[in-house]
């Protein structure tokens, strides 16, 4: 990831605390500080957050963070992880995506956790896998980048969102040819899987944004050749559901399903990390309508709902979470 600079203000937002702008009627609170390059977050079934870290040119740092409650010093439980950036609980064991690898933790104790396994090695030999998810009531789902910016991969798993069961068996294919997967997210009443895409960098002017996009099983995107032009190399390949901004390094990736208000249902969040911003894109729409939802960030990359209250930015540029949330009584 490279540096970027802040986003400056955007049409029809305001001040809502924090330096963070957004519509009016929300209210931007820091949940927690003290979490260097957060990557990932999730809540565990006692409702506590856990984050993990990932720095870019170095990975000395990274690990897996506990936040035991708003406002507390982030622990650090998990250190020797290199580039985490997929958390997701299945039970009582914490699975972590890192480079080359998904590892299982258990048995935590209240400072450590007492097992340690990799169940997936790879799938793609120190690839950098992405966001990990459940797919409701089943198998894990993984992103994995592609090895190059824009060469063809030499295994099928590079520049792939691939699916494995609990336990790291049986891993599979959904869909291929795509540059970057990064956002993972399911919207829980339609049980469909939406996917935050990063294009290729070495387009110039043909450049085209980074896509939100569903994600259906054994789809074909067409990476490299295909990026969304008009031509035959994209004949027969899916189209996203939103355009993002050029260069945008599209992040995480959150469904609304009314957390913030009547008016924000049936759409999603997504980071552009580059830009500082996030967008909200109206999903349903054939337009693939895609507006300024946050900005003022450094460099937000997770976000996490937090049903019927909130949504959680984690800022990777500042080593903040922070918490947005409808003003009360709004």
């Amino acid at each position: 990831m490279l540096a970027g600079c802040g986003s400056a203000g955007r049409p029809g937002l305001a001040a809502i605390g924090e330096g963070i702008l957004g519509p009016r009627g929300l209210v931007a609170s820091v949940y927690a500080r003290h979490l260097p390059h957060v990557s990932a977050l999730a809540f565990d079934s006692r409702g506590r957050l856990w984050a993990t870290t990932s720095g870019s040119s170095t990975h000395a740092r990274d690990g897996v963070y506990l936040i035991a409650r708003t406002g507390a010093r982030p622990v650090r439980i998990v250190g020797g992880i290199t580039a985490p950036l997929g958390l997701v609980w299945v039970g009582s064991r914490l699975l972590v995506a890192s480079l080359g690898r998904v590892t299982a933790f258990g048995d935590f104790d209240g400072s450590a956790f007492r097992q340690r396994r990799v169940i997936l090695r790879g799938p793609v030999l120190v690839g950098e896998n992405t966001n990990l998810v459940r797919r409701p009531g089943g198998r894990l789902v993984l992103g994995v980048s592609a090895s190059c910016d824009h060469c063809v991969p030499a295994v099928k798993w590079s520049g792939a969102i691939v699916s494995f069961r609990v336990d790291g068996s049986d891993l599979q294919l959904v869909a291929r040819g795509i540059r970057a997967p990064f956002g993972l997210a399911y919207d829980a009443r339609t049980k469909t899987l939406y996917a935050s895409m990063n294009q290729r960098d070495d387009l110039g002017a043909k450049t085209p944004g980074d896509w939100l996009a569903v994600v259906r099983q054994g789809q074909d995107w067409g990476f490299p050749a295909c990026y969304g032009q008009q031509t035959r190399r994209c004949a027969g390949k899916p189209s996203p559901v939103g355009v993002l901004d050029a260069h945008a390094a599209a992040g995480g990736v959150a469904i609304l399903a009314g957390e913030l208000g009547v008016g924000y249902r049936r759409s999603a969040l997504v980071a552009e990390w580059q830009l500082g911003t996030v967008k909200r894109v109206a999903l349903g729409d054939r337009r693939g309508r895609v507006t300024a939802f946050l900005s003022g960030f450094a460099h937000p990359l997770p976000l996490l709902t937090v049903a019927g209250r909130s949504v959680l930015v984690g800022d990777w540029g500042r080593g903040i979470v922070y918490r947005v949330a409808r003003v009360a009584g709004v």
